[in-house]
């Protein structure tokens, strides 16, 4: 019995490198990504003329976009590369290739009549979704590429499927350079022109990225495409088309439903917002263009806050993706244990990562808005409530990873349908309220996420028992957290007076990061094993040892 244990520990420990080895490469993809988009972002809303009302133009049409996009290629990656691989497995190249040409043909054509339906339907939408005609132009310019996605998506997924990760990262990296160079060229090339056509100008460069990105991956494709001989017999030769077509849109439709339910959020966010601030606002601003342009400007704070929350969230997607093959292979195994304790382990991590980061963009909300939104640095204390919704999203996303592990993907598409319902009953009743206004919106979007944690957490701990210690893994982090919140706050408020707000903010941040890190290692927050599943965390272990800060257990010593 003894033994079974030692070589289940070992096992464990072969596994974990694995797996915190993943959570790495997704999480520099992930940052590289937002990074990149935050530094075109800032750029482009501190120019003359843009401002919050531009940002408010470009993230209102972005979104209709986005809701097209899922529908149209957001769970194609997943199912093309699933389908692929089973066919490889067997040695079925031609069947693997029959399913990429299907899913190109289908998921194009879907693609086309959206961009279509986008371009000639933008005007409609403008007026009856925001009550802003002019935020049509926006839609306009993003239509050609919900085509172009399609197919990039396609082509991403077949690869996946033959264990080629590299036309993935690296068209997503090219693209998301080509629209951070393009996006700023563009909207300083239109200086002086309507805001709203600054921020098409903005968008067009969403377009053109990713056509140029479409090109990179067709020549990959041409190169590296799978060699089929065909006079080899494949299992799909007796399925007609539409056979092979059904079976594609069995796998894609839950995912696709999930990821329409995901986005739909902002977009409520982004027309609820517009819409009914003019409603509260009427009064104050009785000329009608005024109005639409200050409703704009409050979509685009939305838009900054939106930016800056999403950055602790992309870090931590990484778990979200990467859990999910653990918890599947695990489970696969009938090794509930190490599920669970991956799986603890998991969340445990999130909430390491996300709690700093609301702690420290509350205590310098404003700081950090007068430094990357010179002159448009309102919206700092919608920041500050956009940050509790934060933490839950982040758990939801570790948490639904797990879900989708367990073949349990219709509870988070339930969960979130139910949390969209929330918020768009809340946010018609707080946003018209004047004395509420914009804060509605972080409201609402607290309850949604509550409702969204409770709903997922049950169904997860009912098939997964979490080991949660309460004291160490939820209010030690708590504890430390507000401790560092505390100290950068004050840090920044004392450096402001000598050197200004930048370089303050930065070495606050700075010190912000160490302040946390002393404070989880003395508290003793991670254990020994969870140590050990870090990066480094072996070399960390030894050198806290050394100082004395952790004593190895006296019967593991003996």
């Amino acid at each position: 019995m003894e033994q079974e244990e030692i070589t289940k520990e070992t096992k464990q420990t072969k596994k974990a490198p694995s797996f915190m080895k993943n959570v790495l490469i997704l999480m520099f993809a992930q940052i590289m990504v937002k990074v990149l988009g935050l530094i075109y972002k800032l750029v482009i809303t501190n120019i003359e003329g843009f401002g919050d009302a531009g940002l408010g133009y470009y993230s209102a049409g972005y979104q209709i976009y986005s809701v097209l996009l899922a529908i149209s290629s957001l769970g194609i990656p997943g199912v093309v590369s699933k389908l692929v691989s089973e066919r490889l497995a067997v040695d079925d190249k031609k069947g693997a290739q029959r399913i990429f040409r299907i899913c190109m043909t289908f998921f194009v054509g879907i693609g086309a009549i959206l961009s279509i339906g986008l371009f000639f339907g933008a005007e409609y939408i403008a007026t009856a979704i925001f009550n802003v005609p002019d935020t049509k132009y926006v839609m306009q310019v993003l239509a050609p590429a919900i085509a172009f996605v399609s197919a990039a998506a396609v082509f991403r997924g077949y690869f996946v499927g033959q264990g080629d990760m590299k036309p993935t990262s690296y068209s997503q990296i090219i693209e998301q350079i080509f629209n951070c160079v393009l996006s700023i060229t563009f909207v300083y090339a239109l200086l002086g022109q309507e805001t709203y056509i600054m921020a098409a100008g903005g968008n067009l460069s969403t377009t053109c990225a990713i056509i140029l990105t479409f090109f990179y991956l067709v020549k990959y494709y041409k190169k590296n495409k799978l060699s089929v001989n065909r006079k080899q017999v494949s299992s799909d030769d007796g399925k007609k088309p539409l056979q092979l077509l059904k079976v594609i849109l069995t796998i894609s439709l839950p995912i696709t439903f999930s990821s329409i339910v995901s986005v739909v959020s902002p977009l409520i966010d982004s027309s609820t917002v517009s819409r009914y601030i003019q409603i509260a606002f009427a009064n104050a601003y009785p000329i009608k263009e005024e109005l639409e342009a200050f409703a704009m400007s409050m979509t685009g704070i939305l838009s900054k806050v939106d930016t800056l929350v999403n950055l602790p969230i992309a870090v931590n997607v990484a778990f979200s993706t990467a859990i999910t093959p653990a918890i599947s292979g695990f489970l696969a195994q009938k090794d509930y244990e190490s599920a669970s304790k991956r799986m603890t382990f998991s969340i445990f991590a999130s909430l390491l990562i996300v709690l700093p980061c609301a702690a420290g963009l509350i205590a310098l909300a404003q700081p950090i808005f007068n430094l990357i939104y010179p002159t448009a640095s309102d919206g700092a204390t919608v920041l500050m409530v956009f940050c509790i919704p934060m933490i839950f999203i982040a758990l939801i996303q570790t948490i639904n990873g797990g879900l989708h592990g367990l073949n349990k993907s219709y509870v988070p598409a339930i969960a979130l349908l139910g949390a969209v319902i929330i918020k768009f009953v809340l946010n018609m009743i707080l946003i018209k309220n004047p004395n509420i206004g914009i804060y509605g919106a972080g409201i609402s979007s607290i309850a949604a996420q509550v409702f969204t944690f409770i709903v997922c957490a049950s169904v997860l701990n009912k098939y997964i028992k979490l080991k949660f210690k309460f004291g160490r893994m939820i209010v030690a982090p708590i504890v430390s957290s507000v401790i560092m919140g505390v100290c950068v706050y004050f840090i920044h408020k004392g450096l402001n007076m000598v050197v200004g707000n930048a370089i303050s903010t930065i070495i606050a941040i700075i010190a912000g990061a160490m302040i946390y890190g002393v404070a989880i290692i003395f508290t003793k927050v991670l254990k020994k094993e969870e140590m050990m599943m870090i990066p480094f965390g072996t070399k960390l272990y030894s050198l806290l040892r050394k100082l004395k800060i952790y004593q190895e257990p006296k019967h593991l010593a003996e």
